[in-house]
C-alpha cells in the first residue's frame, strides 16, 4: 500500500501534469509543493511509484506522467470537487435558464459542459412516458478532441469514428447512476476509446435515472472540474423535468 507522502507525490505530478502537459520531474514537484522533503527523496518515492504501476517515464524525457492506474488512484483517493466558481454557475444558469423547451435544454446542455470542460459532451434525452425507444442524444465539442491531437495521436481517428455511432454513446451512458462514475483509460470496454476517459452521471429523482450525460476526453484531463461540472449540469436537467418546466 503506498503512502501518504507518496498519495501527495503523484497528487503533484497528477495536478502538474494535467496542467502543463509536460512530463514532470523532482525538481519541479518540490520547487512548486511545499511538501518538506527533498528533490532526492522525491526521486526514491517516485521510484516506488513507479514500480507500483502509477507513473511512468515516457523515452524522451526524465520526467514521470501518471498511467491509467496512477489517474484511477488519483481519482478514488486525492481529486477534490473543485467548486464551480460564481461566475460559471451564473452561466450555467443563464444559457440553460433560455432554454424553450425540452430539445433545447438537452442541446444547451451538450455546448455548455463541452465548453466549460474543453472535453466532448453527450447527453442523453431522458426516457417519459412512451419515448423510451427512441435514447436519442445531443453531442458537441467533437472539435475539441482534435485540438487535444498531442495526448490521443493516432487514436484520435478511431476515437471520432467511435463517436459517431450513436449505439456506442448509448452504450457509454448505459450504466450512469445518480452519482458521477468516472471510466478511466484502458477501464474502457470500447476498444477505440481506451486513450480517454468518461465521466457519467444519471440526472432525474431517485434511484433510476431518466436519463444520463457525460463528457470524454483524453486520460489527462481535469478530473476535479470536469466531475463539477457534469454533477452541476445533471442537477440542472433533472430541476427543469421535475418542476415541469414548459
Amino acid at each position: 500500500m503506498t503512502t501518504d507522502r507518496r498519495l501527495e507525490i503523484l497528487r503533484a505530478i497528477v495536478d502538474e501534469y494535467v496542467e502543463t502537459q509536460e512530463p514532470v520531474g523532482s525538481k519541479a514537484i518540490a520547487d512548486k509543493r511545499a511538501l518538506g522533503i527533498s528533490p532526492a527523496t522525491i526521486r526514491n518515492e517516485m521510484a516506488v511509484l513507479e514500480e507500483e504501476g502509477f507513473i511512468t517515464q515516457p523515452h524522451t524525457s526524465a520526467g514521470r506522467i501518471p498511467t491509467d492506474l496512477g489517474y484511477r488512484l488519483f481519482v478514488d483517493k486525492l481529486s477534490t470537487i473543485k467548486p464551480l466558481s460564481t461566475a460559471e454557475r451564473r452561466a450555467i444558469e443563464t444559457f440553460l435558464g433560455g432554454a424553450h423547451d425540452l430539445d433545447d435544454v438537452v442541446k444547451r446542455s451538450a455546448k455548455l459542459l463541452a465548453d466549460i470542460t474543453k472535453q466532448v459532451a453527450v447527453v442523453q434525452y431522458p426516457i417519459l412516458g412512451d419515448s423510451h425507444g427512441r435514447d436519442m442524444m445531443a453531442i458537441s465539442g467533437t472539435a475539441n478532441l482534435a485540438r487535444s491531437g498531442d495526448d490521443l495521436g493516432s487514436t484520435l481517428s478511431p476515437i471520432l469514428e467511435a463517436l459517431e455511432e450513436q449505439v456506442v454513446l448509448l452504450r457509454l451512458l448505459s450504466d450512469a447512476h445518480p452519482t458521477v462514475h468516472v471510466t478511466i483509460g484502458s477501464e474502457q470496454h470500447e476498444a477505440n476509446l481506451q486513450t480517454t476517459s468518461l465521466v457519467t452521471v444519471g440526472y432525474g429523482q431517485g434511484e433510476s435515472p431518466m436519463g444520463a450525460l457525460g463528457i470524454i476526453g483524453p486520460t489527462r484531463m481535469d478530473y476535479a472540474g470536469s466531475i463539477s461540472a457534469v454533477s452541476a449540469v445533471a442537477r440542472y436537467i433533472g430541476r427543469y423535468i421535475t418542476d415541469g418546466a414548459k
